[in-house]
């Protein structure tokens, strides 16, 4: 199948399944984002919790979009990577799964709330740093622009949902007097009505946002290996009519050839030459296309790499101002530039119905070790009902905006981080037990440099090997 021998095809199905493993154990090692506050508040019973939480997953991936899997694939420049070697792209391959599978598995083992989204990501840079001790290869392999992007939005999210979250709490003692949500739940008691409604709600949508987030997060992995192992038949989405395409590469060829030389410096002049000989490159290959099967396979990872390299380029002359057009050719160039996109950034149904099965799966399952650190653990009493309804609203809001804007941000943090500041907001600092907060802030720092290590180190590893 896909021109692959039978052991190389068989590779590609482990390395699948090892991205189902990821995908499955993010969800047994998240599960407590959601379900830690409906069960210590007993307001839904574990089992009942889990499922509930692991079919609003299921749904969230489904309906996430590919903002955030494509974050996570253009983290890594793979047209850079990729040059198109087997041996190359499964060692790729098993280094990032291997490394992202092994600390998410420890830290899941041993009862630590760390982040799935740390661990990919780390284990991407890794690789893509450990490139340039190959030979020949160009420099850099790691998109820093969106490197900085995707960690911004990994450090800010858990110190905003510690401040949101005891901003809530307080918010809550201002307009809600009902004493009996601010104390310790009687085991076995069932919340107010009201109050439960609401801890189910944000449940089920913290869930909602974990599988759009987290979930899109394995789609993006999924298409990191298919495109690392097979960029011929994956670059491209064979759906597209790509004709669209080639109408608008031409229209940013001209408009881009419509800008004075004479303002732009030596960088810049390079860069226009790069879009004007891409677009060229790629209008003769698509000329009189329709579909993007009537593409030899063999170019349609030039395609993909012309693509990308007109946008980026692009992105980069309209940011500096220096491209003297109208402002109609602009907006016309923005939407052409958004537009040709389409055809690069996508998913088979086929990935995201395996990632969210697996993730499904995996949220019903090995779910009581982190459920009793973010339950039990992080303050020194038991979480009220006030506190569970306060953090499961600042994780639903976060996770949500930050999947809307297609950034990936750790569920695990954000929620975790939200319920140590309802503690903080209900008697201060000395609320939290330092041991566990401790152990979570080392997690958290350790997690992007342990796993840029161990995903160079076995690139490089595995690289020598294949």
């Amino acid at each position: 199948m896909f021109g692959l021998s039978t052991g190389i095809f068989l590779l590609l199905v482990f390395c699948l399944l090892l991205a189902c493993i990821f995908e499955f154990i993010n969800g047994f090692h998240d599960t407590a984002n959601a379900v830690a506050t409906v069960i210590y508040t007993n307001t839904l019973k574990p089992t009942i919790a889990v499922v509930w939480s692991g079919i609003w997953n299921f749904i969230g991936v489904n309906i996430g979009g590919i903002a955030v899997a494509m974050g996570i694939v253009n983290l890594l420049p793979v047209e850079l990577l990729v040059d198109q070697s087997l041996p190359h792209g499964l060692a790729m391959v098993f280094a990032l799964l291997l490394s992202a599978i092994t600390w998410n598995f420890g830290t899941w083992f041993v009862g630590l709330p760390a982040s799935s989204s740390h661990a990919l990501i780390g284990s991407i840079i890794g690789i893509g740093l450990a490139y340039n001790f190959i030979p020949h290869s160009e420099g850099a392999a790691v998109n820093w622009g969106k490197a900085q992007e995707i960690g911004l939005s990994l450090l800010i999210s858990p110190f905003f949902g510690f401040a949101a979250a005891v901003a809530v709490m307080y918010l809550f003692k201002r307009v809600i007097k009902n004493e009996e949500i601010y104390k310790e739940p009687i085991p076995g008691k069932t919340p107010p009505l009201w109050i439960r409604s609401i801890l189910i709600a944000t449940c089920s949508l913290v869930s909602l946002g974990h599988g759009s987030n987290d979930g899109q997060k394995g789609v993006g992995l999924i298409m990191l290996i298919l495109i690392g192992i097979l960029p011929a038949q994956f670059s491209l989405d064979t759906s597209y009519e790509i004709e669209r395409s080639y109408k608008n590469i031409v229209i940013v060829n001209d408009l881009i050839s419509k800008t004075d030389l004479s303002k732009l410096s030596f960088t810049e002049m390079a860069l226009l030459t790069n879009i004007k000989n891409n677009c060229t490159e790629a209008e003769a290959i698509l000329n009189s296309k329709i579909k993007v099967n009537e593409i030899p396979l063999e170019q349609r990872f030039v395609i993909r790499k012309n693509v990308l390299m007109i946008s980026k380029n692009s992105r980069v002359l309209i940011d500096k101002g220096n491209l003297t057009v109208s402002k109609n050719d602009l907006d016309t160039l923005n939407t052409s530039l958004k537009e040709i996109k389409s055809v690069t950034d996508y998913a088979p149904k086929w990935v995201t119905i395996m990632i969210a099965i697996s993730l499904g799966l995996g949220t019903m399952i090995g779910w009581k070790r982190i459920v009793k650190t973010v339950g039990e653990k992080i303050g020194k009493q038991h979480m009220s009902y006030a506190q569970g309804a306060s953090a499961e609203i600042v994780a639903a809001i976060t996770v949500g905006l930050s999947s809307f804007k297609g950034l990936p941000v750790s569920t695990t943090h954000v929620l975790s981080s939200g319920i140590a500041g309802t503690m903080v907001a209900k008697k201060g600092l000395k609320n939290l037990q330092k041991k566990t907060i401790r152990n979570i802030l080392l997690a958290w720092v350790l997690t992007l440099p342990v796993t840029i290590l161990l995903s160079g180190g076995l690139f490089l590893l595995f690289r020598a090997l294949f």
